[in-house]
């Protein structure tokens, strides 16, 4: 008889850890049908170790590179990430945009894989990125993907994460021009009539009511709406000044008396404020938060589709960012452009631009009455 003892196999270190004790001595597991081994019994932290670098690769079916010591998916995006936080601290890159680079690295993580180096990413894979990317998304948003990846790996490169810039291959690029006219005008006009808005004005709640307003007169968005200081409205002379939260372009818009007596209105009927930062804000849901969060489910969103459900107005692309369309097109008859974007918040990046230090109240105004004669008539209206 041998006096060869054969060694019990040693239990899990604890029930999540992914690998079995093989009977060869070493940590194993079974991927795609094939058994894989990641080091001796007595190094359980070295094996998973081994495993969580690879495991990418395995269960895609690729052989693991040879050298695993180099920056890895997981470690671009907590650098990239980290760096994109410290622009929002210091003001310079808006929370909103923060949290489209987010969801990107997100969908670069899940897709690509946490664990895969760097160095190991081919044009193949941004190939098979795009269409991933592509799916649920039209063209503007896959774009804009697109170029938020194409800043991931360029930090990558200038930040000696690798010592070469990526290879996107040929295929990896913004969708075309002309397909992103093609949905544009598949989707149909972007924006509503008068008579629409009127009809909204009659049904919406005294809040929605000062915020459609808002819309239509100063070409506020949902962002601008929800952070919207009690500090930038004038209700006495009727003037609202306030930058831009996406652009920090510094706005000052004449506005309309009808909005605002539905201002006023609003804030008779303003909800008490459940957290510090928005008591100094104009809109108030009634659960005591701000009407503007990025997502999910943005309140003031939600509110707009069911009036435009309510009224049989919704169609997909129609939201209430869709009164800034009505704010520039409008806008933009009397011929002053230059206004119109002052109004907008747009930046004006032309060498006048630069050299413009002001625009007149009269210019501002003409835009201003121009829409307001549009929605309402020549009938005017005395404020509250």
């Amino acid at each position: 008889m041998s006096n060869h003892t054969k060694s019990a196999k040693p239990a899990k270190p604890h029930p999540d850890y992914p690998l079995f004790p093989h009977g060869n001595g070493q940590w194993a597991k079974k991927v795609r049908g094939k058994l894989c081994f990641f080091g001796v019994w007595r190094d359980a932290d070295a094996a998973l170790s081994l495993w969580n670098k690879q495991k990418d690769y395995l269960l895609e079916g690729r052989r693991p590179p040879a050298n695993l010591d180099g920056a890895t998916v997981r470690d671009l995006a907590n650098r990239f990430l980290s760096a994109k936080q410290r622009l929002v601290d210091t003001g310079e890159l808006t929370h909103r945009s923060f949290v489209d680079y987010f969801a990107t690295c997100g969908a670069v993580l899940s897709f690509v894989g946490k664990s895969r180096l760097l160095d190991d990413i081919q044009p193949e894979d941004f190939e098979k990125l795009r269409e991933h990317l592509a799916k649920g998304r039209g063209p503007v948003s896959l774009g804009n993907n697109i170029q938020r990846v194409r800043s991931l790996f360029k930090y990558a490169f200038e930040n000696r994460l690798v010592d070469r810039p990526m290879l996107f291959g040929s295929e990896f690029k913004k969708p075309s021009r002309k397909a992103i006219r093609q949905q544009r005008a598949k989707r149909g006009v972007m924006m509503f009539e008068a008579h629409e808005i009127q009809r909204m004005l009659k049904t919406a709640s005294p809040h929605l009511e000062a915020m459609i307003l808002l819309g239509v007169n100063a070409g506020l968005g949902n962002s601008d709406i929800g952070n919207l200081p009690l500090s930038a409205l004038d209700l006495t002379t009727g003037w609202l000044t306030f930058p831009r939260p996406k652009t920090g372009i510094e706005r000052r818009v004449p506005l309309w008396a009808e909005t605002v007596s539905a201002i006023r209105e609003s804030l008779e009927h303003r909800p008490e404020p459940k957290v510090a930062e928005v008591k100094e804000l104009v809109f108030v849901t009634k659960r005591g938060q701000s009407w503007f969060r990025v997502k999910p489910g943005n309140p003031l969103s939600q509110e707009f589709k069911k009036l435009l459900d309510e009224l049989g107005l919704y169609r997909p692309g129609r939201n209430f960012y869709a009164l800034r369309h009505v704010a520039e097109t409008i806008g933009g008859e009397p011929r002053d452009q230059v206004a119109v974007n002052a109004i907008m918040g747009h930046v004006d990046s032309t060498m006048a631009g630069h050299y413009r230090e002001r625009i007149s109240d009269e210019r501002l105004r003409a835009v201003t009455d121009h829409v307001r004669e549009w929605l309402f008539g020549k009938s005017t209206k005395k404020a509250k």
